[in-house]
């Protein structure tokens, strides 16, 4: 009778365990409203640098370091990539993995659903599969952040973000988020 009830508490402690890495995941995630992020994005072995801000629900703003200047805006309806030198693209964020990434109620209720996978013992790892998309998103497992994500769309292409330098919930120009004009 011992051995059962240890084997018992052995297998719900773990349930638990996994459980409480869910809800600090989910607690962090309700406490913020923004973020502000320098990110390395890997498109199928292109990489391009530069700095973010998310505000939920559904916008970001980011700056690419490389020589066209480019710009990425989203307002929550629409994302548009514009280029110094005039490219640009307008996209419908409902058509983009960008629209779950940006959904924090969204991430919250699959993360409720979801088996999450500790990778390294330092990344926490929940896989999203959504009207053909694949997404990934990484957390750390030390404070819960986001700290990345990892999208395949329904071209195959594969999209690597990497966060640092995180800050949530900071001051934000609220006209940041407005879409650029067409040249």
């Amino acid at each position: 009778m011992k051995k059962i009830l240890l084997i018992f508490f052995i297998i719900n402690f773990n349930n638990l365990s996994f459980g409480s890495i869910k809800e600090n995941i989910i607690n962090n995630l309700q406490n913020i409203y923004n973020l502000s992020f320098n990110f390395e994005q890997n498109i199928n072995g292109k990489i391009e640098k530069g700095n973010c801000m998310i505000e939920y629900p559904k916008k970001i703003f980011c700056n690419y370091d490389n020589t066209n200047n480019k710009i990425l805006v989203s307002n929550g309806r629409s994302l548009v990539i514009k280029t110094k030198s005039g490219s640009y693209y307008r996209y419908s964020l409902k058509k983009t993995p960008l629209n779950y990434i940006l959904d924090k109620n969204f991430l919250i209720n699959e993360i409720q659903n979801l088996e999450e996978r500790i990778i390294d013992n330092e990344f926490i790892n929940f896989k999203i599969l959504k009207e053909d998309n694949e997404i990934n998103i990484f957390f750390n497992n030390t404070n819960y952040n986001l700290v990345g994500w990892q999208t395949l769309d329904i071209y195959q292409n594969l999209s690597i973000t990497y966060i640092s330098s995180l800050k949530t919930n900071q001051q934000l120009k609220s006209n940041i988020f407005k879409l650029p004009d067409s040249n």
